[in-house]
């Protein structure tokens, strides 16, 4: 079995996740915070940026009400993980819509609407 080696900004960016998500559900104001998902966290290597992925579960038109929120609280959110995690420098926050869930959903749906449709029969006559 392979060893797999993690580096700290590895570790850093799963604290920060985990962090981010407890923070997101607990404390910003708005009815449908707790349908913001963090997907994955990318933390540069001197751990300045940190890219947060995220999707939310609620209707599609709150999507950009959903980015204007936590664009607007990036700087609460920054302070409030900062307390969790011991670095010299807090990254910056950066937010990006995750769109691979969805991607994923719709092509499941597809494979099922094209294993739905009836088969034509091959060259035996046997469908």
């Amino acid at each position: 079995m392979a060893n797999k080696q993690f580096t700290r900004a590895d570790r850093v960016a799963q604290q920060i996740q985990r962090d981010l998500a407890q923070v997101i559900r607990a404390e910003l104001d708005h009815p449908q915070a707790s349908l913001i998902t963090i997907t994955d966290v990318e933390v540069t290597r001197d751990y300045s940026h940190a890219k947060i992925f995220y999707t939310f579960m609620g209707d599609e038109a709150l999507r950009e009400e959903i980015a204007a929120l936590l664009l607007r609280a990036k700087g609460f959110l920054r302070a409030q993980i900062s307390r969790g995690i011991s670095l010299y420098k807090m990254p910056e926050l950066h937010f990006e819509y995750d769109v691979s869930i969805e991607y994923g959903m719709n092509l499941a749906k597809k494979i099922q609407e094209a294993n739905a449709l009836p088969k034509a029969p091959d060259d035996n006559g046997q469908a």
